[in-house]
């Protein structure tokens, strides 16, 4: 099309390059595949009902809290909650499908924000076919699926490293000298999304720099906002919950390196979709690009930034031991080593390439999966949402009651409506013992505390055998168990914590025995271990909060044996 305009004698003529909507249309197919993908695999993990008993706790008045009276920090992500949270107020639908739905749509909009910023990164300009290339890769694969919904805050995570992406990748090309400070608020959010989530801040807003190269006093004003938010949530954390970390970091024991478990989870996610092979022509078609002609300092900037971070988020999932889901917690880094080519102009030196890729992904979809894939058990790295398929017998676990069958949950329920007078609840070997409390609400123990507590009242008290919502369990010393689950407490320190007696109302004692029970009490009398109690249960004075928030780090240092009789000694 020309377009002719005068001004006196001048003429000026512009060739605007025909529009092709083909690129718009692939993008559209590839989003469509996701989403049917993702609502194939649509479930609900335990780990995701988790945040939703805590947002339940926050509308009934009580608090970001697992238990009443335990200001206890069970979720990873702040913004996760916070978002659910809101979202909770539309009225007649219940927060299971809320979180489900939520989960889904930032993931489909991060691979949209993906593939509109790789198309932006190569500047098509309409006269270019841009292809899904990247974008192919998270297709495939079947954790994107499963964890597209699960109730988790994977969705969140990968639509706010690409948004963040999108954004620089918009102002580097299009619009360098726009409004910069709603970027930087943007690119600040990292640690609220998830800690370990800062790595990405941090590189995202070297970029930055690099791109727009400020003066000093600009960039250090560009720093303050970033990091408004991030500050202010740590002051109140450590003020209002006593550690300089989530309760899941310390009961996770995240500062411990783990290389040998780790390296395995990491090869768990590579080896079986063979996907050092997608990645590797992926890679090449990058570098044919840049020899055809794309070689921009931005361009550079834009495609080394998530690829670094990629790699830094891996090694630290690595060192951590990786995870016991399979794949969830190297997907964030995962998709953000596809930003630069989740989308690629096809040229000829291009299209053999992402010829092979669509390939690799047909084959990928239909056959690759791991060997454990809809297995109902594993020692180690689990198919999760294969397990809980299996072990609540629903095609689609979603809402609480899907999981009221899951095994020991109906006894739980059974002894919770029997049980007419506050108690400690604790399994035995062959049935549940009930022992005498003087406090006003009965606290039961439990391994899947999240439709656990979606399924009963707010003010029962549930000890986290794994110890995420445990404030006492998150700080004994690891065992010898599954990756995430090394910290196993035994309920017998709720018995000494709040119990009347040392047998139970049957006149049992298979849960402890009377001087296991004097141990734990005696231990509950150190400072150290009676300092984490009273962080989390003292009513939040100005007094307790500078306390905690003081003493934050000093406090997240303690660990003691879950064994009473070394942990009286107050060593």
């Amino acid at each position: 099309m020309t377009d002719v305009r005068e001004a006196g004698e001048d003429v000026r003529i512009e060739v605007v390059p025909p529009k092709r909507p083909w690129t718009a249309v692939m993008f559209a197919v590839v989003l469509g595949i996701f989403v049917a993908f993702g609502w194939q695999q649509r479930w609900m993990s335990d780990d995701g009902l988790i945040v939703l008993r805590t947002v339940r706790q926050i509308l009934d008045g009580n608090g970001p809290v697992f238990n009443i009276g335990e200001r206890v920090e069970v979720n990873t992500s702040p913004l996760w909650t916070f978002m659910l949270t809101v979202l909770s107020l539309l009225p007649g639908i219940r927060l299971e499908w809320i979180s489900l739905l939520t989960g889904l749509f930032l993931a489909v909009a991060a691979l949209w924000l993906g593939m509109d910023g790789a198309r932006r990164l190569y500047r098509p300009s309409g006269h270019t076919l841009a292809v899904p290339a990247g974008a192919l890769i998270v297709c495939a694969l079947p954790p994107f699926h499963d964890f597209a919904t699960s109730g988790l805050e994977t969705g969140l995570s990968w639509c706010w490293i690409a948004g963040t992406w999108w954004l620089l990748v918009r102002r580097a090309m299009e619009r360098p000298d726009g409004v910069a400070w709603p970027m930087v608020v943007v690119i600040g959010l990292g640690p609220l999304v998830r800690p370990d989530l800062a790595l990405f801040s941090a590189a995202a807003f070297a970029a930055l720099v690099l791109i727009s190269r400020p003066c000093l006093k600009q960039a250090v004003r560009w720093l303050a906002i970033a990091g408004a938010l991030p500050v202010v949530y740590q002051v109140f954390r450590m003020g209002y919950y006593g550690l300089p970390v989530p309760n899941t970091a310390l009961a996770k024991e995240a500062g411990v390196a783990q290389w040998g478990r780790g390296w395995l989870y990491f090869l768990d996610l590579i080896t079986p979709y063979a996907l050092l092979v997608p990645i590797m022509l992926l890679a090449v078609a990058v570098v044919m690009l840049v020899r055809s002609g794309v070689r921009e300092r931005a361009f550079a900037v834009l495609t080394l930034m998530p690829v670094l971070t990629s790699v830094a988020l891996a090694l630290y999932v690595t060192r951590v031991g990786g995870d016991f889901m399979h794949g969830r917690m190297l997907l964030p880094s995962l998709f953000c080593l596809l930003l630069p080519v989740m989308a690629l102009p096809v040229t000829r030196w291009t299209a053999v390439v992402l010829a092979a890729v669509t390939g690799w992904a047909i084959v990928a979809a239909v056959a690759l999966r791991v060997p454990y894939y809809n297995v109902p058990s594993a020692l180690s790295i689990t198919d999760e949402r294969g397990y809980w398929v299996w072990a609540t017998r629903v095609s689609h676990p979603i809402v609480a009651e899907d999981y009221a069958q899951y095994p020991g949950m109906p006894a739980q329920l059974t002894i919770l409506r029997e049980t007419t007078q506050p108690s400690v609840i604790a399994p035995g070997v062959t049935y549940w013992h009930t022992y005498p409390t003087t406090e006003s609400h009965s606290t039961i123990a439990t391994d899947s505390m999240g439709a656990l507590g979606l399924l009963t009242p707010l003010d029962l008290r549930i000890h986290d055998d794994y110890s995420l919502a445990t404030p006492l369990g998150s700080h004994s010393l690891v065992v010898a168990a599954r990756i995430g689950h090394e910290k196993r407490f035994p309920a017998l320190w709720d018995i000494a914590d709040a119990g009347q007696g040392d047998w139970d109302r049957n006149g049992q004692a298979s849960v402890a025995t009377p001087v296991q029970i004097e141990s734990a009490r005696a231990a509950l009398r150190c400072p150290a271990i009676a300092e984490i109690l009273d962080s989390v249960r003292e009513p939040l004075t100005f007094d307790r909060f500078r306390a905690n928030l003081t003493g934050a780090v000093e406090r997240s240092g303690v660990r003691f044996s879950r064994d009473p009789a070394i942990a009286q000694r107050c060593e």
